[in-house]
């Protein structure tokens, strides 16, 4: 594993009411690096990204953001490290007004000095957001929360956004609107970690891949070896 590496997880395990999640996965992501962990459903991969966010014990094994030990953080205080997550399911609060949502993630410490600026880049980004900013929240689209979703994550400043299974229940053109948007974010100089069911979208955006199947990583390298995997391009391209 790096040792320039902004965020480190190692032989991560992780188990929900004695069945085994996760099995010793390890991963490393560099500042500014778009990294992605592919896999079918079940696999593990929203287990990952809970575990790092702290929402899921580990068993045993490490998360490290710059070398410090992180792993039995509370999520508030990872949140306040720099690493947002955009949750499956978006996970909104849908009785608040699409602004108090975006307020709410720029409530952190590390956020709230800029919260003013922060919440018109965003605005810039989605203009859609800016237009529904007094509509409440559970009245918007599904592509539309997904957006406020991504929006709250970056009012928080962070340096890593972890998103998970952003295009779940999303429209093809949608899926590529928000594909997009996670291309912008990591071109201005975000971190991202992204786990994702679609393969060759997430091997297409990013610099490397980790396969995850039953819990365990079996493949990882450059999203060009991985798209050129003959495994890969069977079990998930169907090629």
């Amino acid at each position: 594993m790096p040792d320039d590496a902004l965020l480190l997880v190692e032989d991560l395990c992780v188990a929900y009411d004695g069945s085994s999640a996760l099995h010793g996965v390890s991963l490393a992501i560099r500042k500014g690096e778009l990294i992605c962990v592919v896999g079918a459903n079940g696999a593990g991969k929203t287990s990952l990204i809970r575990s790092i966010a702290g929402i899921v014990p580990a068993l045993s094994g490490t998360v490290k953001v710059r070398g410090v030990d992180i792993t039995k953080q509370q999520p508030w205080k990872i949140c306040e490290l720099g690493i947002a997550q955009v949750a499956e399911g978006r996970q909104i609060f849908g009785a608040l007004s699409v602004e108090e949502n975006l307020l709410i993630g720029g409530s952190l410490k590390r956020a709230k000095a800029d919260q003013s600026t922060t919440l018109e880049s965003v605005y810039q980004l989605f203009d859609r957001l800016r237009e529904r900013r007094r509509q409440l929240a559970g009245t918007l689209s599904g592509g539309e929360q997904q957006m406020l979703a991504i929006g709250r994550a970056m009012m928080s400043k962070p340096e890593i956004v972890m998103f998970d299974e952003p295009s779940i229940g999303l429209s093809p053109a949608l899926t590529d609107v928000m594909f997009g948007v996670i291309k912008s974010l990591h071109q201005h100089g975000t971190t991202v970690l992204l786990v994702e069911q679609n393969v060759a979208k997430s091997l297409a955006l990013s610099n490397r891949g980790y396969v995850l199947e039953n819990g365990s990583v079996v493949l990882h390298g450059s999203s060009e070896e991985l798209l050129n995997n003959s495994d890969v391009q069977r079990a998930y391209l169907g090629m």
